[in-house]
């Protein structure tokens, strides 16, 4: 009898650990979610996810991925971080219409597992449309450089695709020819390893697969999302073209309108932060140098014509240097990094109306004749009160008595012209001589 009680319990035992092993070892996935272009923000979030989900135990770390493209070295950054993994990663494009372009592209092939959601796409990852040169645009690049980047990204898709043991062929076409497919192809090419509708089919299908050495235990798994950090979510707002460009203007209006109106203090700190935020985005995004050449003549020209007027020659010629100069700031045929012209033309007319009229209006002030203060009895004549001579004399003048010194004698009544002011005494000269 007691045998029969112990080996229920022990059964009883058994079961028990079972069901808590289970639990315990595919209850977890990760999950993020990436929406927009891919940039510094993006890279620092995915490495950060990777290292998270290691500390979670997490069966993998799904990626939810939909962009249109992004930089080129925020790619390889992501890339090195999910090749270099020793946690399983699974790029799934989704939801239904999202795309891997571009830079996804390259994503999507270095996961351990890439899967797509139906009526997704995959492709067009030429180098010219992923921002690929920071500090110059696009049309700077002459033929033998866009045939370096070109054989460069097909050589490192090509490793890529061949460490995952996917399509080869079809990834540098990918480059090669900028060549697009749908999730049904990609899977048919062995482009992908799976299509799921939604994130509960793919937890269904990833179940019992090896990856990467590690049998995956996803059925019914607890999701766990990773959430971008407030930083990162600041600076994947603000690292956009418009942004940069709206600083730009922030810092020259700043900038300038201190120098115009020295001890405002205000517009000079303003001016200041957006000129080094503009500066570091810059580094970042791929900005043509002969964009902002063009942008530095203009404000030149109008500032030039402020100081010496030309009949608005100068301002013509500073207006039309910034409308270029705008439009080739950033490379207009990638539509990622693309300024759109509802930002450049209310900008080329507000900086013209705000050197027109503000800072046109200010630096003329300045050089008006001064109409306060002692300097203005320069010129004046009056009649002397008494004889004035190098030892002193008296005068009156706006009402009030002054001393004076002169080189040469001056008798009473005698008219004199004031020539100088020297503290408290004026300097004056006979209106005869």
């Amino acid at each position: 009898m007691g045998d029969a009680i112990n080996l229920k319990g022990i059964a009883l035992w058994l079961v028990s650990a079972a069901i808590s092993a289970n639990t315990f070892g595919a209850e977890k996935v990760s999950l993020i979610k990436i929406d927009g272009a891919i940039g510094p923000a993006t890279a620092s979030y995915i490495s950060r996810s990777i290292e998270d989900a290691q500390k979670q135990n997490a069966q993998c770390l799904i990626i939810q991925l939909n962009t249109p493209g992004g930089l080129l070295d925020s790619t390889q950054t992501i890339v090195q971080s999910l090749l270099g993994s020793t946690i399983p990663t699974v790029v799934y494009v989704a939801p239904t219409g999202a795309t891997a372009t571009s830079a996804g592209c390259f994503i999507t092939i270095s996961a351990s597992m890439a899967a797509m959601a139906p009526a997704t796409t995959i492709g067009a990852a030429h180098p010219v449309s992923i921002g690929s040169v920071p500090g110059g645009g696009d049309e700077k690049l002459d033929n033998t450089m866009k045939q370096k980047l070109e054989n460069f990204s097909v050589s490192y898709m090509e490793a890529i695709a061949s460490k995952r043991h996917r399509n080869v062929e079809w990834a540098k076409s990918a480059v090669k020819e900028s060549a697009s497919i749908s999730a049904e192809k990609a899977l048919e090419l062995k482009v992908v390893d799976l299509i799921a509708v939604d994130l509960t089919e793919l937890l269904k299908q990833l179940n019992g697969r090896v990856v990467d050495g590690k049998t995956l235990k996803t059925a019914g798994a607890e999701i766990y999302e990773i959430r971008m950090s407030a930083s990162e979510q600041v600076f994947q707002k603000l690292w956009r073209p418009e942004v940069m460009f709206i600083l730009m203007l922030i810092a020259i209006y700043g900038i300038i309108g201190e120098l115009t109106t020295p001890g405002a203090i205000l517009p000079g700190v303003v001016g200041a932060i957006a000129l080094i935020l503009a500066l570091y985005l810059a580094a970042v995004l791929p900005v043509n140098v002969t964009g902002l050449v063009l942008i530095a003549l203009a404000l030149m020209l109008l500032i030039f014509d402020v100081y010496a007027p030309t009949h608005g020659v100068l301002t013509v010629g500073g207006i039309i240097s910034f409308l270029i100069g705008s439009l080739m700031l950033f490379n207009r045929a990638d539509p990622l990094f693309r300024l759109s012209l509802g930002y450049i033309i209310p900008a080329t007319l507000i900086t013209a109306a705000f050197f027109l009229f503000v800072i046109g209006k200010g630096l003329r002030a300045q050089l008006l004749p001064i109409k306060a203060g002692a300097e203005t009895l320069i010129g004046k004549t009056v009649s002397a009160l008494t004889p004035i001579d190098s030892q002193g004399g008296r005068i009156f003048v706006e009402g009030e008595y002054w001393n004076a010194v002169s080189d040469a004698p001056i008798a009473k009544d005698e008219t004199v012209e004031i020539a100088a002011v020297e503290g408290l005494t004026l300097k004056v000269k006979s209106k005869g001589k």
